[in-house]
């Protein structure tokens, strides 16, 4: 195979793989390569697992040429941030209060993986707790994005976001209780899917707002999101948020076309209730063209004002977040950096009313999209306001001035995806969010999918990571 085997999408290797044309040890080979040449700039990896990596790799290998074919993600080289236990294997949350915490057991989604016969190849950079921010105060670097190393990758799965868009990994997992899977998605360029609350086991992964908190995959595309979710979804009973619901055929949803679909734009949220990037706006419109050239009709609803959600978000996943970390905070706050100890702590300033009057108001936003939803199969909003900005610029995400799109669908739990949907004048990614009815995270794939494959987003990678890695360690 040639050097840009890193190219390949997941579902295109795992084709290869399947049918012995791809050897998992020489796609894994590949990937250590690149990382160990590309890493030191981006920063995605705060931990790579070489020998491990090459040994799942040889296993699997072994595995598939005696006919123990596993499934699609059989030799898939993947990642997870470091919010994900691993057994033996130091967890850390980007944190130094966590520096030297090495789990008993993997996280559930981590176990799935691995029975599915991925190959890990490592723990990827993650905001403070997937709270923290852009920081410069931790024991680790922040990692940077791909598109141009002076910006953002986004948060708080920056490394996954970072690792997906550079090809340091076939897949990843992701953590969102705001938009911490759809931020980096947008500003990175890939497909990030926060499935429907519940759907994904979240036992084994450090916590940030248990009512909030989901776990899902980051890939190149759509389809390869599908991919890792038809190994995902299984009912967990010690996730007590977990799901007891039939898995659909991800994977076979995500071929499917979408002609006769209704989808639903919130056109106040990005006109009216917040300010948008008018090369975002653009990237918006010209996809909603080629949905309706795919066969969808397009109609403007409306919901709540954007400012709502954020405010009930607020209320909830601070206090949340706080008393998780309470006691740390007051015994070791100094292994803390700066942004994640001032987020978590305004959870201490949460009067029990406001969060219970939250809970309520939250209850009030999901029968109201549960009826809209009676109306349009799936809804289109931006996923970030803006391009990546550049690398300390990101300021303070609870400021008003920075509207998110994202909190909307983690206050009421339904499945959301971000997609790329073209460039901006210097290069950046722009983006779209989908949503849907809880549970049909399959469809919100599915529309993703039916985008990305008429469109010609998914050929554009990083230019400066198709270099060799012999040769960019030779520079």
């Amino acid at each position: 195979m040639s050097t840009e085997i890193h190219d390949l999408t997941m579902t295109e290797a795992s084709r290869l793989i399947r049918s012995k044309k791809l050897s998992p040890v020489e796609l894994t080979e590949t990937y250590l390569a690149r990382i160990d040449a590309f890493n030191g700039a981006l920063h995605a990896y705060l931990r790579v697992l070489p020998e491990r990596a090459l040994a799942g790799a040889r296993q699997a290998e072994a595995e598939i040429m005696k006919g123990h074919y596993r499934g699609p993600l059989h030799g898939i080289p993947v990642a997870l941030k470091d919010i994900y236990n691993t057994r033996g294997i130091p967890t850390t949350g980007h944190s130094a209060l966590y520096r030297d915490h090495v789990p008993a057991e993997d996280a559930t989604a981590a176990a799935l993986l691995a029975e599915a016969g991925t190959v890990l190849l490592g723990k990827l950079a993650t905001w403070e707790f997937a709270i923290g921010g852009t920081s410069f105060d931790l024991p680790w670097p922040p990692a940077r994005n791909p598109w141009n190393t002076a910006h953002d990758p986004g948060g708080s799965s920056s490394g996954c976001g970072a690792a997906i868009a550079a090809g340091l990994a076939m897949g990843a997992m992701g953590t969102d209780t705001g938009g911490s899977i759809r931020g980096p998605a947008a500003w990175c360029g890939i497909a990030g899917l926060k499935p429907t609350y519940g759907y994904v086991s979240r036992r084994g992964i450090l916590p940030l707002a248990f009512s909030m908190d989901h776990a899902g995959p980051m890939c190149w595309t759509s389809e390869d999101c599908a991919l890792m979710m038809d190994a995902l979804i299984r009912h967990d009973p010690l996730d007590r948020g977990s799901a007891a619901v039939a898995k659909p055929d991800f994977a076979a949803s995500a071929g499917q076309d979408v002609k006769g679909l209704k989808i639903g734009v919130v056109r106040h949220f990005f006109e009216t209730d917040a300010q948008v990037d008018p090369e975002i706006r653009g990237g918006i419109e010209a996809a909603l063209a080629v949905l309706r050239e795919l066969g969808c009709a397009v109609v403007d609803v409306s919901l709540s004002p954007l400012s709502w959600y954020g405010d009930v978000a607020a209320l909830i996943s601070r206090p949340e977040a706080f008393a998780f970390h309470e006691e740390t905070l007051k015994s070791s706050p100094e292994l803390y950096g700066e942004l994640a100890r001032q987020r978590i702590m305004m959870g201490a300033f949460v009067r029990a009313s406001d969060y219970i009057n939250a809970l309520r108001a939250r209850a009030t936003l999901i029968e109201e999209l549960a009826q809209v939803f009676r109306t349009v199969d799936a809804l289109i909003t931006p996923t970030m306001p803006t391009m990546a900005p550049k690398l300390g610029e990101l300021g303070n995400m609870m400021s008003r001035s920075k509207p998110s799109f994202t909190r909307v669908f983690n206050v009421t739990g339904s499945p959301a995806l971000s997609v790329c949907t073209g460039f901006s004048k210097l290069g950046l990614p722009l983006n779209m969010q989908i949503a849907g009815r809880p549970f049909q995270d399959d469809l919100v794939l599915r529309i993703g999918s039916a985008f990305e494959k008429v469109t010609a987003f998914r050929k554009s990678r990083p230019a400066r990571w198709h270099t060799a890695p012999a040769e960019a360690t030779a520079q």
